[in-house]
């Protein structure tokens, strides 16, 4: 028996029976709950930190809470390279020698197959949410997971 699903027309899906998904800030991390750093900050000092938290990394905020780049665990080894072949020492380095400038976000308008769609195509493990260039949030891909509970299949 061969089965074939009947499809909605544009019009049906105009009409509002297009499905909706909840938006990535039911499921982020709050700003307020997230370690941050700033541009000026020791690197020794970030290290520190994310050792002691357990934090594979965070963004880096100016004055006006506004994201300027993310720092990672990544970025960090650098500071070992820097050190061993060029002499640098760590101490006179600050996160903005090497945190990532170019950093991909996402809108709070986003919804969770959106950014679930983001993470296929990246290697990121997490995304900032900014509006206006400001921090709101961050979703990882676990938080995606999270919500794909609430998905319920698409109807044909």
């Amino acid at each position: 028996m061969n089965f074939k699903p009947e499809m909605k027309s544009k019009e049906q899906l105009a009409e509002g029976q297009a499905p909706v998904y909840e938006s990535v800030t039911r499921y982020m991390v709050k700003a307020s709950e997230l370690i941050s750093f700033r541009p000026d900050q020791s690197i020794e000092s970030v290290i520190d930190v994310i050792i002691e938290k357990g934090i594979s990394g965070a963004p880096v905020l100016d004055e006006k809470r506004k994201l300027v780049g993310i720092i990672s665990e990544k970025d960090c080894l650098r500071v070992i390279v820097d050190q061993a072949y060029h002499n640098l020492p760590s101490s006179s380095r600050t996160v903005s020698d090497y945190m990532t400038v170019n950093v991909k976000t996402l809108p709070s308008s986003c919804d969770v197959v959106e950014a679930a769609n983001e993470f296929l195509n990246s290697p990121v493990r997490r995304l900032p949410i900014v509006d206006n260039g400001i921090l709101i949030g961050q979703i990882s891909r676990r938080d995606v997971l999270r919500a794909s509970k609430n998905i319920r299949a698409t109807t044909w």
